[in-house]
């Protein structure tokens, strides 16, 4: 810890924890540290890990075929949406987040195609997956009539993803990877690479 750390805010920032906890045992019977207005639908679809935080004002659909699982030491930022089932022709798969994998504040999970997200994984804000795409192919339909392929979304271990990143569907990362503040995800990445730009591409190999 930093010397310069003031009691005061090693004090207030007990008491907030403290609060969390409480509020996460009243509402699931877990040790989950749970900021207000928090609201998880499906409450029984959900596996939590010890030590999980979830931040102030976020929204988790739980009402996906597999169940929604958040690791040891899982933080969900502030303000963040996660959205299993989008509409009732289709429904969703869900989100997987391992072991000490955090994400900012702000961030959208669309995991109707499915969300893997492995252990290690540091992320910014305002993140958005997108695990769905539609079709469009036939000029005869309107596009949202020809509904949409789910390839699902899938970050390796130990990668660090950096602010206002997009990831479409059929996207892949492998580990030890950086994903550079902006880049819009669109592919299959092997493990070791720094990927960046829009689309993203390969921009230096991490020897």
């Amino acid at each position: 810890m930093d010397s310069r750390i003031p009691d005061a805010l090693i004090l207030y920032t007990l008491y907030k924890r403290g609060m969390m906890l409480l509020r996460g045992i009243i509402k699931l019977r877990k040790k989950v540290f749970l900021g207000p207005n928090v609201s998880i639908a499906n409450k029984r679809n959900f596996h939590f890990g010890t030590n999980v935080t979830i931040e102030k004002n976020t929204r988790l659909d739980g009402y996906a075929s597999q169940r929604i699982m958040l690791g040891d030491n899982c933080k969900i930022g502030a303000f963040s949406c996660l959205t299993s089932t989008s509409h009732f022709s289709k429904y969703g798969k869900g989100l997987v987040m391992g072991n000490n994998s955090a994400i900012g504040d702000y961030t959208h999970f669309g995991a109707s195609g499915g969300i893997d997200i492995g252990n290690d994984v540091i992320m910014g804000s305002y993140i958005s997956f997108h695990s769905e795409n539609h079709v469009f192919s036939d000029t005869s339909k309107l596009i949202r009539e020809q509904g949409v392929t789910s390839k699902g979304i899938k970050i390796g271990n130990n990668v660090w993803v950096g602010v206002k990143v997009t990831f479409l569907d059929g996207s892949q990362v492998g580990n030890n990877s950086v994903v550079a503040a902006g880049a819009v995800v669109n592919g299959v990445f092997p493990n070791n690479v720094v990927i960046g730009g829009v689309p993203a591409k390969i921009i230096k190999t991490i020897e």
